[in-house]
Order: structure tokens, then sequence, then C-alpha cells
């Protein structure tokens, strides 16, 4: 009896040190505007001229590009009537709601999070 008392001791001692010496776990970083366009944005756009055109516009050189205006690519037609150029500012409401910036376009992908949207439209800034 003596031996299973010291036994449980032992372990509850080990135990509380064990849990001690557990360190925090860092925060999760924020996935980078790369990994993000490659999970959220490359199944429909590519940034680079030679790959075959997707479901979406190539996006290689969007900041500062009209919009609608890629040679080669069959835009919806209120997108190919636009007449601005897409800015840090058009990008953003763009990821949030396209149908909000031109009704009637067909990109239904939307992204709630600013900071997600902050980090795409960095990283396709740094692609011009």
């Amino acid at each position: 009896m003596r031996a299973i008392v010291l036994g449980l001791g032992t372990a509850v001692v080990l135990l509380v040190r064990v849990a001690d010496a557990q360190m925090p776990l860092p925060a999760a970083k924020p996935p980078d505007g790369t990994t993000l366009f490659k999970q959220q944005c490359a199944v429909c756009h590519t940034l680079n001229l030679s790959e075959p055109m997707r479901q979406g516009p190539p996006l290689v050189k969007i900041v500062g590009r009209p919009a609608g205006k890629v040679e080669g690519f069959h835009y919806s037609e209120p997108l190919a009537k636009a007449d601005f150029a897409w800015d840090e500012t058009k990008l953003d409401a763009w990821l949030t709601n396209p149908q909000g910036v031109i009704p009637g376009v067909t990109m239904v992908y939307r992204q709630a999070k600013p900071e997600t949207r902050a980090a795409i439209i960095a990283y396709l800034k740094e692609q011009n």
C-alpha cells in the first residue's frame, strides 16, 4: 500500500512539473498574400500572361489597369463597360462584394476579412 501511495505521489509531482514546463504556443501567423492568392484566387486567375486563361482574367499588373480590358479575355457585359482603373480602394470593394461594385458581374467570390483582402491586394501590387 505504501508503494502505491509513493507511486501516486511521485506521479502527481511529475505531472505538476510537466504542466509548469509547458510553454504557450506562439500565436498563429496569418497567411501571407502569396498563400492566400494560391488558396483563394489561383483557381480562377493566373499571374502570368503565358499561361492559358482560366475562368477569370489574368491579374498580372492589375493595379492601375483599366477594368474589363485584358486582351483576349471575354468579360461579362457590365465589366466590359466599366470605366475605372483598378486601385487599392476598388480592389478592396471588389473583393468584398463584386456585385456591389458592378451589378451583373459573374464573379461570386467574396472576402469578409479586411486583413485577408489587404494581404491579397498587397501581393497583387508586388506583382506589378
